[in-house]
């Protein structure tokens, strides 16, 4: 009669492929967070769309990380190679930022003139001197108009030892300065307003609108400019480009200071 209890040990032989089950049907969970990096597909979107706002971070050229760099340099050939490295500089830094203007003070104590690291910096002089250079040999900087006006009667020579009027190429130049001080404040032509206005009659011509009004505001700022270059320009460098076209023939402006408008042909 007690032969049954035996049978109920078969019954444990039935248990025992539960544990296994159990067990086996751990490794799969496992297994499956080993498929989940998956996800890190996802954070690699971050990067690229952070590497789109890295990529307009500067690089200082090999020069800035040298003190000569920020001395005058006597000998001619290396004085001239000098500026045009400045020259190259302030330009690369200004478009990294979507700058128009460099102030000789406020830029100043900025790394573009303020090698931190090295404890050096471009006195104010020698900035004047650069862009006066920029303005005078290369038609890149311009000084604004009303902008703030340098220690009186600067010397131009003074700083990198270039010869006045001489050097700089006379008392008049592409810039339009005054010749009353020198200023403080400089447009930067990273690209000149016959660039910018060549890159707004492209964009004339590869969207159809010729003979279309558009406001100033929308010309820089609208949603159908999103993505060129030429969006966001500086309202004033944004006139001296039309100003360009309008003197081709290419374009027409109306209205008041406030409400200005342009047609293009």
């Amino acid at each position: 009669m007690q032969s049954p209890t035996p049978g109920s040990s078969s019954g444990p032989t039935t248990s025992t492929p539960t544990p296994t089950t159990s067990t086996t049907a751990l490794n799969p969970s496992s297994s499956t967070p080993t498929p989940t990096p998956a996800p890190t597909s996802n954070p690699k979107p971050t990067p690229t769309s952070t590497s789109t706002s890295t990529s307009t971070a500067f690089e200082f050229p090999r020069e800035y990380h040298f003190p000569p760099f920020f001395t005058r340099q006597p000998n001619a050939t290396t004085r001239r190679s000098q500026l045009e490295k400045w020259s190259a500089l302030i330009q690369g830094w200004a478009r990294s930022r979507r700058q128009f203007r460099v102030s000789v003070a406020k830029d100043g104590e900025t790394a573009l003139f303020y090698n931190r690291a090295l404890g050096r910096r471009l006195a104010p002089a020698d900035a004047r001197e650069v862009l006066e250079f920029m303005r005078r040999h290369e038609g890149r900087a311009e000084p604004v108009l009303g902008g703030d006006r340098g220690g009186g009667g600067l010397s131009l020579g003074s700083a990198f030892g270039v010869g006045g009027e001489d050097d700089l190429g006379g008392g008049g130049g592409g810039g339009g300065g005054d010749g009353g001080g020198t200023s403080d404040v400089y447009w930067v032509y990273w690209k000149t307003p016959e660039e910018w206005a060549h890159d707004i009659e492209a964009w004339i011509e590869e969207t159809a609108q010729k003979g279309v009004v558009f406001t100033l505001y929308e010309l820089t700022e609208g949603e159908d400019t999103r993505g060129t270059e030429f969006h966001g320009l500086d309202p004033e460098i944004l006139q001296k480009a039309l100003q360009v076209l309008v003197k081709r023939g290419k374009a027409q402006i109306f209205g008041q200071e406030d409400q200005q408008g342009v047609k293009f042909f």
